[in-house]
């Protein structure tokens, strides 16, 4: 009998608590669902769990590589600077929470599926690495609250498969416009950006001209490389801040920004501590390439076999899939959303410096390149559906203003994490982690239950807003469709789908002329 507790503790203690392991037993079962053969069951398996000891590897090398920034943001203002990175921050934690966040994970999955089967909202979220994301932060505001870790999994779950098919029915009016039928959803936590971007453009852009009238320089086109992009954006900071601690400071004070423990006089020249400073950034996007890579190398099998199974317990699923799904669609839209997003952070940068810190005492958070492309890029393009030039560049510039702003707020409710140095960089994990982490302040019993009623409330408003709204064909753009000339209206066309008929079939906008079709989910 005792061999067999010994088994079993064996197993949950050894195998079970131990993130990596779990998330390989559950891409190798369900590619064992899918039938494929066994090398490829016994393949997946490891490279799963191989993908997650790389962020792991990858988190390590991002906190080295943020602690002399600290120094220096904290030197210079006085004030706590945060660089909003979901793979940085995911990665920290990982460490302390990440048997939860793995079984808060696929609960939250299952979850979602059971809502995509018997309710309205038959959208599957695919972007594993947001859902991952949201798990985690989940998983740190409960755990930060004082929830015990079986309840942290099972509302946290709910929580999770609630927010996986409500906010991809909140954007869906404003994705059509974009692809121009109903084949594919935004699957993405920056869905807040995208809806006040689309619906900025809705007010202010009904005579403005599309973006893609204009001709940008090839010479931008780089930026579309998450590690260049990366490592471009934390040079920079970095030097700026090194040159401003330097100056403020003096060179004794500076120097030790790079000291590795006591005796280490740091830099041992201005030259040294410049060069330090570009290396500490190159070595950012490094961390983050690294974070980027298990996180890819995990979802190139465990999304798989979720997609194999969602699509035999959803028939007629709407793939919800990652925001540069959108951007064939106007590409010169997503270069005006990420400068204009990005401008934006910079503006409320200095709101929290020059108010708002002093005021509340909110950390100073810097805006990061990566975060302000994917999401600026994605509402550009959605505010340029419904608003043209202006309606891009007015909404993406909210879209930065709501993931600067957000993200600051966010701290107070994440614990011992709000010293990272990082956090979530998306808006939808900024106002869903306020919500439920206040809710989660009010007390174990109390807490739970208002979490709870908060996720009952997203998910009613998310039915109601499919059936009135989305089911009923509405086109938000077109106000603007009236004041453009006749030749460049899109037209109506049938619908494509795959969908239940008694629910999905009315028409839908089609895309400008020469605008490509959505890619098939098979082939993302």
């Amino acid at each position: 009998m005792n061999v067999l507790v010994d088994i079993a503790k064996f197993i949950v203690n050894e195998i079970l608590a131990v993130p990596a392991y779990l998330i390989g037993i559950i891409t190798a079962i369900g590619l064992i669902a899918l039938k494929k053969s066994t090398g490829q069951v016994v393949g997946g398996a490891i490279k799963a769990t191989l993908g997650f000891l790389l962020i792991g590897a990858g988190a390590t090398l991002v906190t080295a590589s943020l602690e002399p920034l600290g120094k220096m943001i904290t030197g210079s203002t006085g004030s706590h600077g945060v660089i909003p990175t979901n793979e940085a921050i995911v990665g920290i934690a990982q460490s302390e929470y990440g048997s939860r966040v793995a079984w808060l994970m696929i609960l939250g999955f299952l979850v979602s599926l059971l809502l995509a089967r018997f309710t309205p909202l038959s959208y599957v979220f695919l972007t594993g690495h947001h859902m991952l994301f949201m798990a985690t932060l989940l998983t740190m505001v409960l755990a930060t609250a004082g929830v015990t870790s079986w309840v942290v999994v099972v509302a946290g779950g709910v929580l999770l498969g609630i927010m996986l098919v409500a906010m991809p029915a909140f954007a869906h009016p404003w994705t059509k416009r974009v692809t121009g039928n109903n084949s594919v959803a935004v699957g993405h936590f920056g869905t807040a950006g995208y809806i006040v971007s689309g619906a900025t453009g809705q007010a202010i852009g009904k005579k403005s001209r599309s973006t893609e009238e204009m001709n940008l320089p090839e010479g931008l086109r780089f930026l579309r490389d998450s590690m260049v992009a990366t490592a471009l954006s934390m040079v920079i900071i970095y030097m700026i801040m090194a040159i401003v601690f330097l100056a403020k400071a003096g060179k004794t004070e500076a120097f030790q920004a790079y000291a590795a423990g006591k005796g280490d006089p740091g830099s041992t020249g201005i030259g040294n501590y410049l060069m330090s400073s570009l290396g500490q950034g190159l070595q950012f996007g490094i961390a983050v390439a690294v974070i980027l890579f298990g996180v890819r190398t995990i979802l190139g099998e465990l999304v798989p076999a979720f997609q194999g199974i969602a699509q035999k317990v959803v028939p007629g699923a709407i793939p919800a899939l990652d925001a540069p799904i959108v951007f064939p669609y106007a590409q010169n839209a997503v270069l005006v959303g990420f400068i204009c997003s990005f401008t934006g952070g910079l503006v409320t940068l200095g709101l929290l410096a020059g108010v708002l810190n002093p005021a509340f005492g909110t950390a100073l958070v810097l805006p990061g390149l990566v975060p302000h492309f994917f999401t600026g890029g994605a509402a550009g393009v959605f505010g340029n559906a419904t608003g043209g030039r202006r309606g891009a560049a007015v909404g993406a510039f909210l879209n930065g203003v709501l993931i600067t702003l957000l993200p600051a707020f966010l701290l107070g409710v994440l614990g011992s994490f709000g010293s990272a140095n990082t956090t979530f960089g998306d808006a939808d994990f900024a106002w869903f982690g306020l919500i439920i982490g206040n809710a989660a302040k009010a007390g174990s019993v109390a807490g739970i239950v208002l979490m709870l009623l908060i996720g009952a409330a997203i998910l009613v408003a998310a039915i109601v807003w499919q059936k009135k709204v989305v089911d009923t064909g509405w086109d938000p753009g077109a106000a603007r469709d009236k004041h453009l000339p006749a030749q460049a209206r899109p037209t109506l066309q049938a619908q494509e789908t795959s969908a239940p008929t008694t629910t999905r079939e009315y028409a839908k906008i089609a895309p400008p002329a020469g605008a490509p079709q959505p890619p098939r989910p098979e082939d993302m």
